[in-house]
């Protein structure tokens, strides 16, 4: 009984002293076995590992990629055309000894806060070599690597490495994009004057082209006319004539008909004439001169 009572708990301490002194390594993850915060061990494959109970402490890293929000920064390319990028990062931890050396217990949150610091410079260095054209390309390929490049030689000493590098937006800043906005209004503004002055200027050609054409047309119309009505006038003088030499009797009728016709037009006409008057020779007689002498 008493052999019992003893062996009991020893047991009891044998059974938890061996289970704490068992961890298990993930495949998605790396350990650092500590004693007294100094590192005596690293587990990089997955299964079962040993610690001394009580003594050791296990600390474990994601061994996967990871990734980093970069905040909006704002840079200064080299034509002074302020922008703010976001950007992220893909990395890993590929030594973790080096990594705990680095950042003491901070873990994962010290280590992006180190790896933030190394994109944000990064990144102002290469963006700021180059133009803003070139940033705003849709082709950005080549600065992302170079900022990728600029950034794993320094995340190499915190036992990181730095995967890949994204930008994901480049706008202008709120007070440089009013600016911005105000100045393509006022090129688009000059730019509309300017057709409208051309506009005004062709039509104005137009309009001056169209009046000297109508000017020469008329008065090419009026001399047509003119000649046309001198023409008439002439053919109608020679018939006359004509009629004259064949007929001088009817021909002074008819002269005389266009005489009444045009002196005794209307209604309150009035005519103050000697009785006796060659006007009325063809009232007067039937036969016309000739029976009057």
């Amino acid at each position: 009984m008493n052999k019992t009572t003893f062996l009991l708990p020893v047991l009891v301490l044998a059974v938890v002293g061996v289970m704490s002194s068992i961890f298990i390594v993930t495949e998605t993850e790396k350990a650092l076995v500590l004693r007294f915060g100094r590192v005596v061990a690293v587990k990089e494959d997955p299964g079962l590992a040993f610690k001394v109970p009580v003594i050791d402490e296990v600390v474990s890293y994601d061994d996967r990629i990871l990734s980093l929000e970069v905040g909006p920064l704002e840079i200064t390319p080299l034509d002074d055309r302020r922008l703010v990028v976001d950007a992220f990062a893909r990395y890993r931890i590929v030594d973790v000894k080096q990594f705990r050396q680095a950042v003491g217990a901070s873990g994962i949150n010290g280590g992006e806060t180190r790896l933030d610091k190394i994109m944000r410079a990064a990144t102002r260095e290469v963006l700021g070599s180059v133009s803003s054209n070139d940033i705003l390309s849709s082709d950005r390929a080549a600065l992302m690597l170079r900022i990728r490049n600029g950034a794993i030689n320094q995340a190499e000493g915190f036992g990181l490495e730095v995967v890949d590098v994204r930008l994901k937006r480049t706008d202008l800043p709120q007070a440089n994009l009013e600016a911005t906005f105000a100045r393509m209004r006022a090129e688009r503004e000059r730019e509309a004057a300017d057709e409208i002055a051309r506009g005004d200027e062709a039509a104005q050609r137009v309009r001056a082209l169209a009046d000297r054409t109508e000017v020469e047309l008329v008065s090419d119309a009026e001399r047509e006319a003119e000649v046309i009505r001198g023409e008439a006038d002439a053919e109608r003088n020679a018939i006359f004539a004509e009629a004259y030499g064949r007929d001088p009797e009817f021909f002074e009728f008819y002269r005389s008909l266009n005489a009444y016709e045009g002196a005794l037009k209307g209604s309150n006409s009035s005519l103050v004439l000697s009785p006796d008057s060659e006007f009325f020779n063809y009232l007067k007689s039937s036969r016309g001169a000739a029976a009057a002498q």
